[in-house]
């Protein structure tokens, strides 16, 4: 089979590689989809190494049809899932826990599959389980236009909350409106502790992290939790602890790709009872920005790259490809 390695000088090259040897509990994806995350950026780069176990190569969430599965699992050849992953999603298949792959939802497509794991996987994990979201919470999600952001906001809608998220553009604010947002912050005109100060939140998924973290944790509702799962504007603040520990606030740091099998079987679980009869209704959808063949995966990450995207940008792969 083939997979999209990094050579090096960081281009991306369409290279033979092993088939899959899957461990007693693994299925093996025929991949039709994969789904782009700026965690690939990261790992291209060098900075961000799949766990230990999982191919070198990118990709963390794929859609597909199972082409090999173990006898005492839900998992039939032929069946089509998307799943979850450590890394290795950029290949014509990939063998992975059987416990972290999901059917597709009733009347979605791969590419719109391809889109949910990651995405909405780590929304369930910081908003529901970090967070113990409640209806009537309110929820700053920042960066709303990213796929992630674009997940989260129709997570809180459909759990009862009230959004308020951050933007970059005028464009991007009138789509993150249209998907639900409730409050709208574009961060390059608006002052976003203001905001916070006459709609103080009680939950922040921030992505963003940066020197304004440690202003804007104070502007939060009494009990709030601020989860940080990545520190995309700097990895520095400042943080008055007398406030801080007063109002009994919680700052969390999580990430989804460290945790184990296990664990990460147990979110999807969830986030399957949760949210996928929300799926199959359409209430919640996916919001795919562009599609591209795996052979132009250098555009696709130039788009993320650029912060180009509404929503998420999906590889596909043909069977006769490779």
């Amino acid at each position: 089979m083939h997979a999209m390695l990094v050579d090096a000088q960081k281009n991306l090259a369409w290279i033979e590689v092993p088939e899959p040897a899957p461990r007693a509990d693994e299925a093996v994806i025929q991949v039709h989809a994969a789904a782009l995350n700026r965690a690939d950026l990261m790992q291209r780069a060098g900075d961000y190494p799949p766990p230990p176990g999982w191919p070198e190569w990118m990709g963390l969430e794929v859609a597909g049809v199972i082409a090999g599965a173990p006898a005492q699992s839900r998992w039939r050849v032929g069946d089509k899932v998307c799943a979850l992953l450590g890394g290795g999603g950029y290949a014509e298949k990939v063998a992975v826990p059987a416990n972290m792959v999901l059917p597709v939802p009733e009347g979605l497509s791969m590419i719109e599959a391809a889109a949910i794991p990651e995405a909405f996987a780590t929304c369930y994990l910081n908003l529901c389980i970090e967070a113990g979201m409640q209806a009537g919470d309110t929820v700053l999600i920042q960066a709303g236009a990213s796929g992630l952001g674009t997940a989260a906001i129709q997570m809180v809608k459909a759990l009862g909350g009230t959004v308020m998220t951050t933007v970059g553009s005028e464009e991007k604010a009138a789509f993150v409106r249209d998907l639900g947002a409730d409050i709208v912050v574009n961060r390059n005109a608006d002052d976003l502790c203001a905001v916070m100060d006459a709609h103080p939140v009680n939950i922040a998924m921030d992505c963003i992290s940066g020197p304004e973290l440690g202003r804007c944790i104070e502007k939060m509702a009494i009990g709030g939790r601020w989860i940080v799962i990545a520190a995309l504007g700097g990895a520095n603040t400042q943080l008055d602890m007398n406030v801080f520990f007063r109002r009994g606030l919680r700052l969390i740091g999580s990430t989804l790709r460290s945790r184990t099998p296990e664990m990460k079987g147990e979110i999807l679980s969830g986030l399957e009872r949760v949210l996928w009869q929300e799926f199959s209704s359409g209430r919640i959808k996916p919001v795919i920005y562009r599609s591209l063949p795996i052979a132009r995966a250098e555009d696709a990450h130039a788009i993320l790259q650029n912060r180009e995207n509404i929503g998420k940008v999906v590889l596909t792969l043909e069977p006769s490809e490779g």
